[in-house]
């Protein structure tokens, strides 16, 4: 099939969107359909929040400390939902994604700048990504790393193939990844039995215990608001429905945040999961697990080997969803600060020979992965600053500017993410 005809295809199905989701803007929509045209957007976000880096924090963080950080995993959840808003926000206001708006409103140099750091977070993104797919078709299946990325490299491109055919293909099979991944940790959850009521203690008593916990939480953090999804939510958001006035775009704004509320309770709910199934079978007999292919011959030791299976093929899921996604926030960077564009399927072959480079050399794919939460941590302050001042801006957002409420806990979030990375940094620097 030619590009031009995948081409027509995509603007085809981009129309029937919009055209259903105008019907809804006019009142002619009822009932639960109205929020049918608006879904999606954020379930591509919400896959880089589930991605093997969450993994390798999570089930570190159970079987050291039990249910007790289970309360950052639900903080950090209410920040994406704040962050990620904003970015869908700024999308919908001005029909540009945050690296365009930065392009138009900081100097030349700042913007090569930010590319620069923004390309190299995705970099690490893919990195942790990347071995955390061919991790799971290793644990698996047997199949030895190299092999496995390779595979993973294929099923990553295939991927990729759906954003092709249309944003509706795209959005549905990256939903379909999330719920086996929801399917596989739930199905965990159960087998493991977790004292319900040390869970909800954990959810809602905040407190640490001594250094590491915090450097735990920290991690946590860092492997959760994601500077590429801060990137990329807003070019999902920015053509998709077009508002003709500020009433609309309010109106589509109210519509996305629901998008954005289901999709980050799910990614949430995930997180938990991963903490309370190591809380619940290694903390409790005493076994400390910080490598994910322990974890999976644990899983197969305490709860059997369907338990194991789950939690490999959640890990392969995860791994090859949002390595996808984050090649995708890839183009998007480098099209906004640079306003060049390369070949999807060139970008994926360049982004993932770091992480092969890597699997040949034998590092300990769990010690990559933790290193690679540490370069995301540091890119982390160059999205969050630049989203909350233009989503501040009334020239720039119309009627959809910050109230200063908004501005207010965005800047307070802001500042409490960057310290606690800056903490990360200097722990596992020094």
């Amino acid at each position: 099939m030619s590009e031009k005809t995948l081409t027509k295809k995509y603007i085809t199905k981009k129309s029937k969107t919009s055209v259903s989701a105008h019907a809804v803007l006019r009142g002619e929509v009822t009932g639960i359909k109205k929020i049918l045209p608006f879904l999606g957007p954020a379930f591509i976000a919400a896959v880089a929040y589930i991605d093997p880096g969450n993994f390798a924090t999570n089930i570190t963080a159970g079987s050291k400390y039990g249910y007790l950080l289970l309360w950052v995993i639900a903080i950090s959840n209410l920040m994406a939902v704040l962050i990620q808003s904003l970015s869908a926000k700024l999308g919908i206001a001005t029909g540009k994604n945050l690296p365009e708006v930065a392009r138009d409103r900081f100097p030349k140099g700042v913007s090569i700048f930010l590319w620069i750091q923004s390309e190299l977070v995705i970099i690490a993104t893919d990195l942790a990504e990347f071995i955390g797919a061919a991790l799971g078709l290793y644990l698996l299946f047997d199949i030895p790393m190299i092999p496995a990325a390779l595979i993973t490299a294929v099923g990553s491109f295939a991927i990729l193939e759906l954003q092709r055919r249309g944003f509706r293909s795209l959005e549905a099979g990256i939903a379909a990844m999330v719920l086996i991944v929801v399917l596989a940790f739930a199905f965990q959850t159960f087998l493991a039995k977790p004292d319900m009521g040390a869970v909800f203690g954990g959810m809602l008593t905040p407190k640490f215990e001594g250094i590491d916990s915090i450097l735990l939480a920290a991690g946590i953090l860092g492997a959760t608001v994601m500077p590429h999804a801060i990137y990329l939510h807003s070019s999902l958001t920015q053509n998709r429905i077009v508002g003709r006035n500020d009433a609309e775009k309010k109106r589509i704004f109210k519509f996305e945040f629901i998008d954005i509320v289901i999709a980050m309770i799910i990614a949430g709910a995930i997180n938990m999961c991963m903490l309370i199934v190591s809380a619940a079978l290694f903390f409790k007999n005493g076994l400390v697990v910080e490598d994910l292919d322990i974890a999976f011959h644990e899983f197969s030791h305490y709860v059997g080997p369907v338990a194991a299976i789950s939690f490999g093929l959640g890990l392969l899921i995860a791994g090859l969803s949002s390595s996808s996604v984050g090649t995708m926030a890839g183009d998007v960077v480098m099209q906004g600060f640079i306003n060049v564009r390369i070949n999807l399927y060139l970008r994926r072959a360049i982004t993932m020979l770091p992480a092969l480079a890597i699997i040949i050399s034998g590092v300990n794919p769990t010690d990559a992965l933790v290193m690679s939460q540490v370069i995301l941590s540091f890119g982390i302050a160059f999205a969050l600053v630049p989203l909350i001042m233009f989503t501040s801006n009334k020239t720039i957002m119309g009627g959809l500017t910050n109230h200063k409420i908004t501005t207010m806990i965005a800047w307070v979030v802001a500042i409490l993410v960057i310290l606690l990375n800056l903490f990360l940094l200097y722990e596992t620097i020094f």
